[in-house]
Parts: structure tokens; sequence; C-alpha cells
């Protein structure tokens, strides 16, 4: 992975850390080399991110993120109402924080093969 994919990766998923943003992550434990579905829980500017009880890198993972183009009517809605306050600043921070609350890929992550679209099939934010 390059270290600009790296730096992007680091800052995006520092941003939904709140709203437990969970990735495919491959670790290595005392049985060998894993690959799982995991919850983020946080990330350190070296490049290790700490999954719920295990430790990996960050070019080992790739988070579960939604395409803007899989935000229903509901949604939209929803999303537009954050654009509409009437405090300058504000409409933008809590747009992102929607964003990042329901998992929408914003910075074009998935096209860049740094994170897992988000389907019926594999959907681990259900339940």
């Amino acid at each position: 992975m390059k270290q600009e994919d790296k730096e992007l990766l680091f800052v995006d998923l520092c941003a939904r850390l709140p709203y437990g943003v969970k990735v495919n992550a491959q670790y290595k434990d005392g049985d060998g080399w894993k690959t799982e579905d995991r919850k983020i829980l946080g990330l350190y500017e070296d490049g290790q991110v700490y999954l719920d009880c295990v430790y990996t890198t960050i070019d080992c993972i790739k988070p579960y993120l939604r395409p803007m183009s899989s935000m229903t009517e509901e949604e939209r809605k929803e999303y537009n109402l954050t654009k509409t306050l009437s405090i300058v600043d504000y409409p933008t921070l809590k747009s992102f924080d929607w964003l990042n609350a329901h998992h929408f890929d914003y910075r074009g992550l998935i096209e860049r093969g740094l994170a897992i679209e988000v389907t019926e099939e594999n959907n681990p934010y259900k339940g």
C-alpha cells in the first residue's frame, strides 16, 4: 500500500472511530495468520491498529463502507437536514458526522481498493 493511501485511510478511520467502524482484518496470533471482521478500537500514527483484543497494521485492514449511491431517499432527506442548519460551519461538520455514522464512503476509498463495499450479503453493521 502506498504511503499516500495509508495516510488517507488513517485520516478517514480516525473520523469514524466514534461510530463503530468495522473492518476486514488480517492479523497474526498464537495460531498463525487469521482474517476476520473486527471493530477498530484505536489507531496509532505509526500505522498500528488496535482491534478488539488484537493488533495489526493499517495496510492489513479494509473498512466496510457504503457507496454514496446506496443512500436511500429517506437517508438523503435526513442527510440534507444536516446541511440546512443556521450556524455557519455547523452544517458541514454535522454532515460529515452523519456520513461517518452511517458508514458512507465520501472519500472514494472503495474505488481505490482501500475499502469493501457494504452489500446486503456482507453487511457487518446489520443486527
